[in-house]
């Protein structure tokens, strides 16, 4: 089967997370959107791309593994999507050795982690919201090894 286009692997996510909003209370799509356009600036592929576009949806409950395993996607991005899912309970270390070991992971979750660690995003959550969530991605960046963030 033929992998889907970025444009329709972009209709797919917009489609899944139709109504969905981000914590600020912002249309999910916009950070599918500003993710994909991160790896997009940071020199990703079209897989990695494509995996920005849907590396929350089964995470966030919108796709399940079946139906995302049935969806016409490469191998790789498949691979990235599932590298980036959580899993329930599982620690920070466990999740970020599993980002590493799958070729073009790092790259989307650098680029997820920029824009969750945007200020402008942040300024609008609580303090204390805030300032879980700062932590809690800079943790994460430093488990990947990526540098801190000015």
């Amino acid at each position: 089967m033929t992998p889907l286009t970025l444009p329709e692997v972009e209709a797919l996510a917009r489609t899944v997370h139709e109504g969905g909003t981000d914590k600020a209370g912002r249309p999910y799509a916009e950070h599918l959107a500003a993710v994909a356009e991160g790896v997009r600036a940071r020199g990703g592929d079209a897989e990695q791309i494509a995996a920005a576009w849907l590396h929350d949806s089964v995470e966030d409950g919108v796709l399940t593994r079946d139906r995302l395993a049935a969806t016409a996607l490469t191998p790789r991005t498949r691979a990235i999507v599932d590298a980036l899912t959580k899993r329930p309970g599982e620690e920070p270390e466990a999740y970020a050795r599993r980002i590493l070991a799958t070729p073009g992971a790092r790259l989307v979750k650098e680029a997820d982690l920029a824009h969750n660690a945007d200020p402008e995003r942040l300024a609008v959550l609580d303090g204390p919201t805030r300032r879980r969530l700062t932590e809690k991605y800079a943790r994460m960046r430093a488990l990947l090894g990526l540098a801190a963030e000015d």
